[in-house]
Order: structure tokens, then sequence, then C-alpha cells
């Protein structure tokens, strides 16, 4: 090896953080990234966008760096704001529109009324839960670029995709968006707290990066709690130990699944208490099935449908 040649770590990128109007650094990892493959037309599109500037990924390339845009908000109260903060520049193409994932209402479609080359440079995708399923959904444009929201509370190694359903706001995991990415052409680069960022498989060897897995490129895993047990069935939580937006802690008392009087290691039990444990044990089994077979007589949970696959925590 020349000893004048730098190797760079595989998350190299993430060290160019910085926020203008993003939110966890995603304004400084674009312009980067953007620097590093070079061929830039200066378009880009965020959905949902808000007001075009709170926590956008984009403003930055649009107000600093002369870019055209397609900013897509649903919501008629911050489509209102998005137009008024960008009433005098006729480079940005306001859309009042939930970006879907059918052929109808998916960004294949919502595009095609626009001017924007199909090779974008940089597509924002936002829209707390099914960020998957809108990016999956896109087949006729190639952005270069993509930064998606991941639920940052999932470890790593679970690959979780929430159901192809607006009325539910659950996420997917950065091992799932990884996977998609993969299938569709673009390979992970960057993360941030909150958001992956891929770029196309044309552009990635130019980023020098030898390892892009999941655990090589989102280093740290601040918001992810650990549920555990120990041999004796007392389960513990460690990590962040909260749910991620509601502020509410998790309950180490309420997640007892074993009786205190039965916490010991199984082998160690005596006649008696093996009898008990037995008993406690079918009675469990039994009201668990009892109560999943009386939910499932009305209403299903999503969260069991099949368009959820999530496995455990194993090995890659």
């Amino acid at each position: 090896m020349n000893p004048t040649e730098v190797i760079r770590a595989n998350d190299w990128l993430n060290g160019f953080t910085k926020n203008i109007n993003s939110q966890t650094g995603e304004d400084g990892i674009i312009e980067k990234a953007l620097e590093v493959i070079g061929d830039n037309n200066r378009w880009c599109v965020e959905f949902g966008a808000w007001d075009g500037r709170h926590l956008s990924n984009t403003h930055h390339l649009i107000a600093d760096k002369g870019y055209a845009a397609v900013l897509i908000e649903g919501d008629p109260r911050r489509f209102r704001d998005l137009r008024r903060n960008f009433a005098g520049n006729a480079k940005v193409v306001p859309v009042n529109a939930f970006v879907g994932f059918h052929q109808q209402d998916g960004l294949d479609s919502l595009l095609a009324a626009t001017d924007i080359p199909v090779d974008f440079d940089v597509l924002s995708i936002d829209i707390d839960g099914n960020d998957y399923h809108v990016w999956k959904a896109v087949q006729r444009y190639r952005p270069k670029i993509v930064v998606i929201e991941y639920n940052p509370t999932i470890p790593n190694p679970v690959e979780f995709v929430q159901p192809a359903d607006m009325r539910i706001t659950q996420g997917s995991s950065i091992l799932a968006l990884h996977r998609l990415a993969k299938d569709k052409g673009y390979e992970l680069v960057a993360a941030t707290r909150l958001n992956a960022v891929f770029v196309d498989a044309k552009y990635f060897g130019v980023f020098g990066i030898e390892d892009n897995s999941v655990d090589a490129i989102r280093t740290e895993q601040p918001l992810v709690t650990y549920v555990f047990n120990g041999y004796d069935g007392t389960v513990f939580v460690r990590g962040y130990g909260h749910l991620g937006w509601h502020g509410i802690p998790y309950s180490k008392r309420s997640l007892q699944q074993v009786p205190r009087w039965l916490r010991q290691y199984p082998g160690n039990y005596g006649v008696l208490k093996k009898v008990l444990a037995k008993a406690y044990r079918c009675l469990r089994n039994r009201d668990l099935l009892v109560r999943r077979c009386l939910g499932r007589g009305h209403t299903k949970d999503p969260s069991e449908e099949g368009a959820v696959t999530s496995e455990a925590i194993s090995a890659r």
C-alpha cells in the first residue's frame, strides 16, 4: 500500500453532519455527497416538506445553492405556509398532496406533471410511517441521493416494515430500508440519528466505502431500548428506556412475566414449585390463547397483518 494513501472509516461521511435547516446533520452530509458525486443537475424533491423550512433537508440547497425543487406537502395549513415562503421563487414547484404507494397517487405520478429530470439530485422522504412503501413504489424516477427516515428505536439487526396503510404510523427499520435499497440498486453511505442516506449504486465506488452494512454505517443507536431476561425470569430494561415520541418510560414492573415467587432458575425448583410453575404456564398460555381468539373475532391488530415482517435479533 502507498504510505501516503489515507484509509477512510466506512462511516466517514457521518463526520460531515451539519444543520442549517435539517434536524440531525443531514444538510452537511447531503452537501458533501453531492460534492463527491460531482454530476449535479441542481434539482431536488422533498415530502412531507412542511413549510419548506422547518427541519428541511432541501432548504439549504434551494436557498443557498440555487436548486430547483418540487416540494410536496399534504397538510393544507402547512402547504399555505410553504407557498408563502417560496412565493417569489419560480424554481420551486409546490404541490399540495399526500404521496401514496399506488400508481395514481405515487411520486411517479406527481412528478410527471413537472419538468424535473428523471435523475434529479436529491430525494428526501419524511412522512413518519409509510416512507418504505412510498420509496418502493417509485419506478420511473431515479434520484442520485435518497435521504429517508427510519424508526430510530429499532436496533440494527431487526428487520421491520409497517403495513402499507396511511392510517398507521410505525415506521420501518434501517435494515429493512437497506434491503429495499439493494433491490432498487442503491447503496447505504451514511446514517444520522433519524435518516439513512443512500446513493445510486453507479456512484457508490467514488465514496471509497468497503463495508456499507448497517452496523458499519449506523454506529450509534442512542434511541434503542433493550429488553432481556435473567435466568430466573426477571425482565430488565436497558438503553434509552422510553417510548420515543411519547416521553413515557418503559415500566420494568409491568413488563414482568413471571410472579416474584417463581423468579428462580427453573433447574433449582423443588417438586412443589415445579408443579406450580407448570400450572401457571398453562394458565398463562390458555389466557393468551383465549384473548387472541376473542380479539381476532372482531378487530385485527394491524401490526399482526402480513405486511409486517420482523425477525428475531440474530447475527447476519
